[in-house]
């Protein structure tokens, strides 16, 4: 067996599909289906279900993906901790980051990154669904906001100061809010994924939730700034998105006096990747350059 005929294998049961799996790889699918049928006969072995929707592992085929993924798992860390020993950081680092704060925050830095690590090649995908890092092949993800529990590592990034706040269109014909609570009467507009979300103040120096709904929900902050601008509703969204609208005053705050629950960007990678010094020189790179 050729080792990349069993990343071939992996991939294809991971993307569950020949054309996903050439996608992945940058193959054609009939390369891709070609060896598979030659390491099956190799084996004597099928190692595949093929239908017209999904490709399916045989018995024989989940024993092989499972040790297949834990030999291609060894083989990477070996690479990692001999790289490490390394000066030079080479390879290749997949991110993923939320597309509003990859446009303005990582597009602007990201070739001095480069710059300092001519041998490192960066793939940037800027998506702001949550990916899943290890089917989907990303070495580290930057989220924003609360963490979902996992076994992923997280090392905080740098803090998000947010702010509620409204256009004065909308202001002039719904009063402004004097506590949260008085959020129920109003049309929000929510930044986010799925319903129950939860807008997250201060009160005499303890944190409180206030639960919201609205006529808008989606998960990139530039539509609902933009939708808050032109008078829908009431928003809470990080200064970075909105900063230059309440400058302009396009946008004012409101609440000021509850101080919103700051939340934070943190990168988050597997625990197979915490030996990779290209995802630790690229955190520590993020640190310095998004706090100064």
């Amino acid at each position: 067996m050729q080792l990349e005929d069993l990343r071939l294998f992996v991939t294809t049961l991971d993307q569950q599909s020949f054309t996903a799996a050439a996608e992945r790889l940058g193959l054609s699918k009939q390369y891709v289906s070609r060896r598979i049928q030659a390491l099956e006969a190799e084996l004597g072995v099928r190692l595949l279900n093929r239908t017209t929707r999904r490709l399916r592992p045989t018995e024989l085929g989940t024993t092989l993906y499972e040790r297949a993924t834990r030999i291609l798992d060894e083989v990477s860390e070996t690479r990692e901790l001999l790289a490490s020993q390394s000066a030079t950081a080479r390879g290749t680092l997949r991110i993923s980051a939320p597309m509003t704060f990859g446009t303005l925050h990582l597009s602007p830095i990201l070739p001095l990154f480069l710059e300092e690590h001519p041998l490192l090649k960066v793939e940037l995908e800027l998506n702001d669904r949550p990916v899943d890092l290890i089917r989907e092949g990303f070495d580290m993800a930057i989220r924003g906001g609360m963490l979902e529990d996992s076994t992923l590592i997280a090392r905080r990034l740098v803090e998000i100061r947010m702010v509620a706040c409204a256009s004065p269109a909308y202001l002039e014909r719904h009063p402004a809010p004097r506590a949260p609570e008085d959020l129920h009467q109003h049309r929000c507009l929510l930044y986010g994924h799925g319903r129950g979300v939860e807008w997250r103040f201060q009160r005499d120096g303890k944190p409180f939730g206030v639960p919201v709904d609205g006529q808008l929900l989606t998960n990139n902050g530039e539509v609902v700034r933009d939708a808050a601008i032109a008078g829908l509703g009431i928003t809470l969204l990080p200064t970075f998105i909105v900063g230059q609208a309440l400058a302009q005053g396009a946008l004012v705050p409101v609440l000021e006096a509850f101080q919103c629950q700051p939340a934070a960007f943190h990168a988050v990678y597997p625990q197979h990747r915490q030996g990779s010094r290209a995802v630790q020189l690229f955190i520590e790179f993020l640190r310095q350059q998004l706090r100064a």
